[in-house]
Parts: structure tokens; sequence; C-alpha cells
């Protein structure tokens, strides 16, 4: 496996081709181990991963502090090569309930200078709120992350989630390196609009959600239980009908990965891959054993032939049930 490198668009950094989203390792999909996560950090950094992605919302500040204790605990160069891309504005009350997002320029520079002591780092590489707030024009936000940057605490502004009439808007802000948002052959809403419009304005895409939060990893079963605290638990793409539609679709990707020798994940990453060497993929792995996995997809070459044979098993559109509950679809400028 060799890392190549992408950038993040024409003003952001050069980054590795994947990047490591650590989400995860915290919070909404189950308990993890911390141990094996600093140590699934340490692992990505070293076989030249660069791009950490985090949110200061994620388990209420701990996925920041992990990676603080990760990048404490590297070696020295290899905490140097690290890149962080941090998201914030998500409001959460004791409960870990959801109440908003905070776009307001004063709390925007609260949340960063909570995340840079979290973070144990004097620079954040790229700060984006999380989801649009509908009572802040995106300009004030943007506008707040470009003083922070004029003050060496921020590298690169970002956006996340956002609509192609934000994204432009934002953009005659200040310069935007990058859109993180979801993307992957089962959410493909970003290919009408705002694919085109990042593309137009040189704005580079990190893609969450790649293996749609392992629904299209190869791994999930319909019969595998979740927590009440496991995001997938309240998907609507895991419940029910739509979960067996959706295991139906893996199942047609898994004959194309076996005869490309690879397994279901390394396809459906391969296959994100494919789509532009603007667009950087994150892998949500929460161990070694699933990061190795995902790198192998760098060794996946999807020709002509391979990606039309994706494209009929597994076509646009093809999945059953919304890639979130009705109530946080509303919170989506990207939907609308």
């Amino acid at each position: 496996m060799t890392m190549r490198t992408r950038t993040l668009g024409t003003t952001g950094p050069q980054v590795s081709a994947l990047g490591l989203g650590c989400m995860g390792m915290s919070a909404l999909y189950g308990d993890a181990d911390r141990a094996e996560s600093i140590a699934t950090v340490h692992a990505a950094l070293e076989a030249g991963v660069t791009l950490l992605d985090t949110g200061d919302f994620y388990a209420m500040g701990h996925n920041e502090m992990l990676i603080g204790e990760a990048l404490r605990t590297a070696p020295a160069a290899l905490r140097e090569q690290a890149l962080t891309s941090v998201k914030f504005g998500a409001l959460r009350d004791p409960e870990g309930n959801w109440s908003g997002y905070d776009g307001r320029p004063a709390a925007v520079k609260n949340f960063a200078a909570y995340s840079l002591q979290r973070l144990g780092v004097d620079h954040i590489d790229v700060y984006r709120i999380a989801r649009l707030d509908p009572d802040v024009p995106i300009e004030e936000t943007v506008g707040a992350i470009a003083d922070l940057i004029e003050k060496g605490y921020v590298r690169h502004i970002g956006l996340s989630e956002v609509g192609a009439e934000t994204i432009r808007r934002a953009a005659a802000t200040a310069p935007v390196a990058d859109l993180q948002i979801e993307y992957s052959l089962i959410s493909r809403g970003i290919e009408q609009d705002i694919l085109p419009a990042t593309r137009e304005l040189g704005i580079g895409v990190t893609a969450y959600g790649v293996l749609s939060r392992g629904l299209i990893s190869g791994h999930f079963s319909r019969d595998r239980q979740l927590a009440a605290t496991d995001f997938r638990a309240h998907s609507p793409r895991f419940q029910g009908e739509n979960l067996q539609h959706n295991l139906n679709l893996v199942e047609a990707l898994r004959k194309i990965a076996e005869q490309k020798g690879a397994t279901v994940a390394q396809t459906a990453i391969a296959w994100v891959l494919s789509r532009g060497d603007d667009i950087v993929p994150l892998v949500g792995a929460r161990t070694r054993e699933r990061l190795a996995e995902s790198l192998g997809a760098l060794d996946v070459t999807l020709d002509a032939a391979d990606l039309a044979a994706i494209e009929e098993a597994v076509p646009a559109d093809a999945a059953a049930g919304d890639r979130y509950p009705t109530a946080q679809m509303a919170h989506l400028d990207s939907e609308r």
C-alpha cells in the first residue's frame, strides 16, 4: 500500500488520500476501547494518514481529548505530520440530547479556545461549523473563522453539510478550503448541485459515511443487536424492510468485490476515491484491524467496466430510507 496525497481545494493543505474520522472512538456507535482507539490513531499516522477529523461535541469533548492524547504519545515526526479537522457549533445537554447549533462569532471563538486546549495544539488546520445555524448568516460564522486565521489559531475554513447556495455565500466572504459531507455509493445527493459548486469554486470535499455507518462495509448482519445509544438503532436505513433491502445491495456489491480480490468495504471506499482527486474519503475505523482493511482500498483500481458493474449493482438512489432520522434531516441545509 502506497499512501497518495490530495489537496483540499485550491486554498487548503495537502493531505493523505484517506483521512481518519474519529467520532466512533467516542460516541454514537456503541462502546469503544480507549487503548485500541489510540493505537489505531498511531497506526493511521504510521501508515501515512495525515488528516484526523473530530468534533468538539463528540461525547462532549471526549473525542478531542482522545486525539490529543494520541498526538501527545505519538513519535514527534508523526505528530508533526498530523492535520486536525474540527467541527463545532452543535449544542447538547447533560443527557446528550441535541438542542440546535450556534454559529455566532463570539461562540465560534469560544468553541475554538476549548478545542485548542483539549487537542493540545496551537492551531486547528480546518475549522467548520457542523451544521448551518439558521439564525446566523453564514457570512458571520465564516468571518469569525477568518478572524481566527488572522490570529494564527486556525489555518483553513471548512464547511459541513451545507447546500450550494450557502457554499457560494461562504466562499464570497472568505476562501473556503473544504466541504465535509456524506458521500457514498448509497448517499449520492451531492452529485446534482453541491459537487458542481465545490468544483467551480475550487473547494475540496472530505467525504464522511463512505461505508454508510457500516451498512455497506460487508460486516453488518440483519440480526445484529444495537444498543439504544447506537445511532444506527434509530437510523431509517437500519430498520426492518429498509435494512433487508440495503443488505441485498451489499450482497450485489460483494460479488463484484470478490471478483476484484477485495473486500466489500475496500470496494466501496475505492469507489469514492474514483470520483475525483478533489475528494478525500474519511474512514471511521475504530480498530487497527478495520483500519488495515480500509487502507487496502488504496490498492484497489476500478476500471470503466468495474465502475459500470458497480453502478448496475448499486444504482444512485437505490438505498431504502433517509440517511438521518426525520428530525435531524430538517437541520441539513444540504438537503434543502
